[in-house]
């Protein structure tokens, strides 16, 4: 009997999918209708979005309202439309290095904007009442970093509600009585969909409630909403959505706002091959989250089977920007095999508009078990230690002179220069600049260097990696973001 009933929740999941198709593949193949062109790059700030939320305040379909402020004196604002009596809300970047849902959230706003799609946000607005809090931590957002300026990670603050952006949260989505609410974040790129090479592209959890983590239907709701996006984001990332780890965390805002009553999605963006600033990730967002505000809006996700929800994969941290496997590596007069897991870690400049890498190898042995971005299987090459171009340099505008593809095919990656200039604080080329009197340590692989060698075949160097970035010598292009300056 049960297996019948499991089977009818079955067919009932897949008609509600099925139904969602054509939005979704129409929400998706028009978004760059609607993207918000003038944030396009990750590390927003509060003064980016002002003009943003200034000109919705002009317009009469949106009403927003300054609701808090930051301990740096931020506003924060939230933004609403629709007339529903359910309410669903939705916030971000509560952690000021997480803004892949915040740029979504202005992409959603500018949908609803928009005179497309005039029956389907008819059937939204006349059902919902949608509220957006974008940048919960605009002081943290100010210098891309996780933490406020009071140092604590604002997602354990729901008991103690220490912060002023804490209490706004709590404020807000206590005067709202929401009905659904979206938990918007970013997660590390190196997590993967468990037991696969695939990035967990989003990654999505149903906070517990309780240690027990019982499922009522606050949470099974949010369960059903969850296996419908997932349904979604398979057609266009299929096989790259995780699910977070569920235990309960008694200070965290999700699992607190879950036991409040307002069924609660958290969703996490991760990793995409090729996409630095978050840029397909974003339209994933926006794609998913309005397909699941309609959902709701329908009351569609209903008839959605939660036993759905434990079948996505579950996260799992095992992947390298670049992998390395069975190179040989002469040490202490013999020869082994190892494999390499590096990082290309980004490093802000000053400013925090931008950044620059100072890649570390994050581990090496055997590595089977785990997976790159990029991966070379190195069998048959030797690893050699980069040697110092013979020629000292004056300065920067000779090295710019230099072919980089032949000093490093005949295993350069350091190059002597008797001025640096003081405003650099790393290489603008494919090699490392070294300060006349800096000498370079005798190559020791271990987790923690800096990865820079020449992999070699048959005497002939075929690969370099510099800074942690791979370069096919037998290939025209070099792609090294920077290099590093030893002075």
């Amino acid at each position: 009997m049960k297996n019948i009933f499991l089977s009818i929740l079955s067919l009932c999941s897949l008609s509600v999918l099925g139904q969602s198709d054509n939005i979704t593949t129409q929400l998706y193949d028009t978004y760059e209708n609607y993207k918000e062109s003038s944030i396009g790059k990750r590390r927003i700030k509060r003064t980016d979005i002002q003009p943003l939320i200034d000109k919705l305040s002009a317009n009469s379909k949106f009403k927003v309202s300054t609701v808090g402020k930051s301990i740096g004196g931020k506003d924060l604002s939230l933004i609403s439309i629709g007339t529903g009596e359910t309410n669903v809300f939705l916030w971000s970047q509560m952690h000021g290095d997480e803004p892949t849902a915040t740029q979504a959230i202005f992409d959603i706003l500018n949908f609803f904007d928009s005179a497309d799609f005039e029956k389907e946000k008819e059937a939204i607005l006349a059902n919902l009442t949608v509220h957006f809090l974008p940048m919960l931590n605009p002081d943290g957002a100010e210098l891309y970093q996780r933490r406020n300026l009071l140092g604590i990670d604002i997602n354990r603050d729901a008991l103690r509600l220490q912060s002023p952006e804490s209490q706004t949260l709590k404020r807000v989505r206590d005067s709202l009585n929401a009905d659904f609410g979206f938990n918007l974040h970013d997660q590390s790129t190196y997590y993967n969909a468990e037991r696969t090479e695939k990035p967990a592209t989003i990654s999505y959890l149903a906070p517990a409630y309780n240690y027990e983590k019982d499922i009522n239907e606050t949470r099974g709701n949010a369960m059903k909403i969850i296996v419908f996006m997932n349904d979604i984001l398979q057609k266009y990332a299929p096989g790259q959505v995780g699910r977070y780890n569920d235990d309960f965390e008694p200070r965290a805002f999700g699992d607190n706002i879950q036991k409040w009553g307002t069924s609660t999605i958290l969703i996490e963006s991760g990793g995409f091959a090729e996409d630095v600033e978050k840029q397909e990730i974003r339209k994933l967002n926006y794609t998913s989250i309005l397909s699941a505000i309609y959902t709701i809006a329908q009351k569609s996700y209903e008839a959605i089977g939660i036993e759905e929800y434990e079948k996505i994969p579950q996260n799992d941290r095992k992947l390298f920007d670049l992998k390395i496997v069975n190179a040989s590596y002469e040490l202490m007069g013999n020869t082994y095999s190892i494999d390499l897991g590096i990082h290309q870690v980004e490093v802000d400049y000053p400013d925090h508009n931008s950044f620059w890498y100072s890649s570390r190898i994050l581990d090496q042995g055997d590595l089977s078990t785990y997976y790159g971005y990029e991966t070379l299987d190195a069998t048959g090459y030797t690893i050699k230690q980069a040697k110092v171009y013979p020629k000292n340099l004056t300065n920067f505008d000779e090295v710019k002179a230099l072919n980089f593809k032949d000093v490093l095919k005949k295993g350069y990656g350091y190059v002597r220069v008797s001025s640096i200039p003081l405003k650099n604080i790393n290489s603008p080329f494919p090699v490392h600049i070294l300060s006349p009197k800096f000498i370079i340590p005798i190559l020791n692989l271990a987790p923690g260097i800096n990865p820079t060698f020449f992999l070699e075949k048959a005497g002939i160097i075929e690969y370099a990696v510099i800074n942690g970035f791979l370069v096919d010598l037998k290939k025209q292009d070099i792609h090294v973001p920077n290099g590093m300056i030893f002075r």
